[in-house]
């Protein structure tokens, strides 16, 4: 125990230090927090879907919600229930076995809600497309207001295709 306590003051520390932050990822997230706030009056709250994905998507919601990309600071926080969701962030093609669980999380939404559609199948079906076992792209099951293309779409797509559809309903 004594050489490994020795060794590690030896060594001392040897991480990296910070990456420095973005200048447009700074300002997409400063905006993004402006319509939240102007539009909810508080944190935007969000329900993620997983419609049928291969979980690509998923990876990138989690890197969009780590502290590089500080969700919770931008006024974004995910939420258990859709009673609790302003949006909707549905991934994946729509399997034919969650189609009726999404029409129910769609519908148990208050108003306003906003969905978004994230990565190539739950823009267009992408690889599945519509078959036996699935329904395709989010759209033909619950009505979306923006969709986010990519196959993973990154997380910067991500936090763009939210602000996309916050500024889209506080314009309309």
């Amino acid at each position: 125990m004594y050489q490994l306590l020795k060794q590690i003051a030896k060594t001392g520390i040897v991480t990296e230090p910070a990456p420095n932050p973005d200048e447009n990822l700074r300002r997409l997230g400063q905006r993004l927090s402006e319509r939240v706030l102007r539009h909810f009056g508080r944190a935007l709250a969000i329900r993620h879907v997983d419609a049928g994905s291969c979980n690509g998507c998923e990876l990138e919601i989690h890197a969009a919600n780590s502290p590089y990309y500080n969700l919770e600071g931008l006024g974004i926080k995910f939420v258990a229930s859709p009673r609790h969701a302003d949006l909707l962030l549905v991934t994946g093609p729509v399997s034919r076995n969650m189609e009726v669980a999404l029409r129910r999380t769609y519908d148990a939404t208050p108003e306003p809600k906003l969905v978004v559609a994230i990565g190539d199948c739950g823009c267009d079906g992408g690889i599945f497309g519509e078959n036996y076992a699935s329904c395709g792209r989010v759209a033909n099951v619950i009505p979306v207001d923006v969709a986010v293309p990519g196959c993973p779409p990154s997380p910067t797509a991500i936090l763009q295709g939210i602000l996309t559809a916050v500024s889209a309903k506080t314009k309309a």
